[in-house]
């Protein structure tokens, strides 16, 4: 069940309780499963609860004894919600800390300057969108698709402090593809086309947020990359002694970390967006394999092993933003690396 399912269709509670028993059976997922109980926990009201999650992910615990993926992506959701039951001093103090930790994943950086554009911090939530943009895009020469909410967000920002466009903001409005212009949907004066009485401007409006709810819907049938499956060299290994007809599908480790690369890049180059790595292991390859009642023998199994992992949201986005290290494992920056 999707957290943005409407709360009519489900009962928001007891999706929150299930995931956090199936958290509990799996602690390898905790991080994935709690944030989407917390997300469940919001949607019914109960943001107190929300926050113990997040808490609870935050400290190491039986529930979560590795260290999480994503910290920062984990400290902007707690901000962002608890700015909404009146916790606004903690909550500008961890934006702040956010902020100052600059991660390399757009997705935190996306998340507290709405949490300021939300609460009327127009100037804050555009230096924010800035402050992302600037590390994450600088010198990039195709943005990545988990980079555009930056940028959109960027946009609208400006559009309502009314500032005129700048080299991101005509790259906002390529990356946008839908019929309507961002300028159009982010139009400060949209507002008051609600409260016309001439039915054009009704019309107009009708239009504008069917485009919007046409790129929500874009967004949400992508929830998970379009994931290439990778090996680490010693997992590599394991996988061809223990199962030899898969030497086929791997002449070496070489080959295929360049099949990988190649992949991605012929992806990209046919428009395809939101591109991610996935980890593979031998271990829970073998539990899929019997979860589907397959022999891991099979090669025909592989892809779907992928897409299952990266549904898991183990996926790592590709390509890397710029100076961090390579998908491979090598330890170098990508731009040394594969991304040669």
């Amino acid at each position: 069940m999707r957290p943005d399912t409407p709360a009519e269709n489900v009962d928001h509670a007891a999706e929150a309780a299930r995931l956090e028993r199936t958290a509990g059976l799996y602690p390898e997922d905790a991080e994935a499963l709690l944030l989407r109980a917390a997300a469940h926990l919001e949607l019914s009201g109960d943001r107190p609860a929300a926050t113990k999650l997040y808490d609870r992910l935050l400290s190491p615990s039986e529930t979560a004894p590795a260290p999480l993926d994503n910290p920062s992506l984990v400290r902007a959701l707690k901000a962002s919600n608890l700015w909404e039951y009146d916790h606004e001093a903690e909550a500008r103090a961890i934006i702040d800390g956010v902020r100052a930790a600059a991660p390399r994943d757009p997705a935190p950086w996306v998340i507290v300057a709405e949490a300021l554009e939300s609460h009327d911090e127009l100037e804050a939530a555009h230096e924010t969108f800035t402050e992302g943009a600037r590390l994450l895009l600088t010198d990039v020469p195709e943005p990545p698709y988990a980079t555009h909410p930056l940028l959109y967000g960027r946009h609208r920002v400006r559009r309502m402090l009314g500032l005129a466009h700048d080299e991101w903001d005509t790259l906002a409005d390529t990356l946008h593809s839908m019929p309507i212009s961002l300028d159009e949907l982010h139009d400060p004066k949209r507002v008051w086309s609600l409260g016309s009485d001439n039915p054009a401007d009704l019309e107009a409006e009708i239009s504008r947020l069917r485009a919007e709810l046409g790129a929500y819907r874009e967004a949400l049938s992508r929830p998970f990359p379009v994931a290439m499956l990778h090996w680490p060299a010693g997992e590599l290994a394991e996988l061809i002694e223990a199962y030899p007809p898969l030497a086929a599908e791997y002449p070496s480790y070489e080959d295929h970390l360049a099949s990988i690369e190649a992949a991605l890049r012929e992806l990209a180059s046919s428009g395809t967006p939101n591109l991610g790595v996935v980890p593979g292991t031998v271990p829970s390859y073998e539990a899929f394999a019997a979860s589907e009642g397959t022999s891991p023998a099979d090669p025909t199994l592989l892809p779907q092993y992928a897409t299952t992992l990266a549904a898991r949201g183990l996926a790592t986005a590709w390509p890397p933003q710029r100076g961090a290290a390579c998908w491979c494992g090598s330890g170098r920056a990508y731009g040394e690396c594969h991304g040669q």
